[in-house]
């Protein structure tokens, strides 16, 4: 009974948050993360009013599998927008805007992880976690702005393609160096079974049309929905079972969905499940913030933010451009790739792992609650980047003299 009072508290916080995202007509993101960071034993559990303690909402298993949840539908949503037709006839585009996105981001990475932390292997989980912008808070603003039909979104969503493609291979190797796991053979293991799920779903997508409109055809909007999410969760669920992404396997199950006459129909119904599961998501990244460890690394968390701002608004501009967009919408893409979220929390629950043995206990607290802080900020800046875009667009036009 405990447990449902507590989920039941749980989202309670998430409709005042979306009430009062409604009434001073902001975005709901910041709000849901912030209403977290309330109800987390890390704030809540220090009050104590009228004598009583105010009770906190621990991040529990519902709690965490609902976050996970929320990012497969957000990136089987993301799915449903990417067919594979379109992915092939834009890939020299997303290859280009991709490239110089990782270059870019990854590279800075790199040079500043190593002048936080001081190691090679600090250096290269920091830059995993600054590079990867998050899919799912992109894709959820998107929708929120209206911004999803417009021409802007289509460099943002193949860099978030690329990136999530790019971040499969990654943790791989992450994974295997925090672990002392080193060795070639290893490493190729790590890397190759990620390569082999992610083409094994490549060709699902390329040849499974037919079968996903047969497991769909005639179904009640019921049986659809159970379908679609038995399908999605547990393909998702076996891609993280042997160390791949569960977001990159909900994308590609959303694409293969995609290629059926029930799009519209998927959209529809599952719409408030994406939503309220989102929701879980948001506020998980709020319950995981304890603001007492990021104070000790705000200075580290402020020297990442004023680097890696500009580098995602200076990558994101040149991938806009990448696309033949005006400096306008090029602008858009910019300020919408800012935003970094669950892949970086992930990086950090890796650094984790190797405390005390690949990593100092010191250095691999440091980096992940330089991490939650990171992630608080950038994903806060980054919905307010693109809900208050108009002066960055009017700087953008006025400097190039064109839309």
């Amino acid at each position: 009974m405990a447990d449902l009072l507590a989920i039941g508290a749980l989202f309670a916080a998430i409709a005042l948050a979306s009430l009062l995202a409604a009434r001073i007509g902001t975005s709901v993101i910041p709000l849901y993360i912030v209403a977290g960071m309330a109800i987390s034993p890390a704030v809540a559990g220090e009050l104590v009013v009228g004598g009583y303690d105010v009770p906190a909402i621990h991040s529990g298993e519902f709690v965490e599998i609902g976050a996970e949840l929320g990012i497969v539908f957000l990136l089987f949503f993301l799915g449903l927008e990417f067919n594979l037709d379109r992915l092939v006839e834009s890939r020299s585009r997303i290859f280009t805007a991709g490239t110089i996105d990782l270059a870019v981001n990854f590279g800075a990475g790199l040079v500043l992880g190593y002048l936080l932390f001081g190691t090679p292997l600090a250096a290269f989980l920091l830059a995993g976690i600054v590079y990867i912008s998050s899919s799912a808070i992109i894709t959820k603003s998107l929708i929120d702005r209206g911004w999803i039909a417009n021409d802007e979104a289509a460099p943002m969503l193949g860099t978030l393609v690329y990136e999530d493609l790019a971040i499969a291979v990654y943790l791989a190797i992450a994974v295997a160096l925090v672990s002392g796991g080193t060795g070639v053979a290893g490493l190729a293991q790590s890397v190759g079974l990620a390569l082999g799920f992610i083409l094994l779903l490549l060709l699902v997508v390329q040849f499974g049309g037919e079968a996903f409109e047969r497991l769909l055809q005639g179904s009640s909007n019921e049986f659809l929905v159970l379908r679609v999410v038995g399908v999605t969760v547990l393909i998702a669920g076996i891609a993280l079972a042997i160390g791949v992404s569960e977001a990159v396997a909900a994308f590609f199950v959303g694409m293969a969905f995609s290629s059926t006459s029930h799009v519209e129909r998927l959209e529809r119904l599952l719409e408030p499940v994406r939503d309220v599961f989102a929701a879980v998501f948001f506020v998980w990244i709020g319950l995981e913030t304890d603001p007492v460890l990021v104070a000790g690394v705000a200075a580290l968390v402020g020297i990442a933010v004023l680097v890696t701002t500009p580098t995602k608004l200076f990558s994101g501009y040149l991938g806009g451009r990448a696309y033949d967009l005006g400096p306008r919408r090029s602008t858009r893409v910019g300020l919408g790739m800012v935003t970094r979220g669950e892949f970086s929390l992930i990086i950090a629950a890796v650094a984790l792992e190797g405390a005390g043995g690949t990593l100092s206990a010191a250095v691999a607290g440091d980096i992940y609650s330089f991490t939650v802080g990171y992630v608080l900020a950038m994903s806060i800046l980054g919905t307010l980047l693109m809900q208050y875009s108009e002066p960055f667009e009017r700087v953008a036009v006025e400097r190039f003299g064109t839309e």
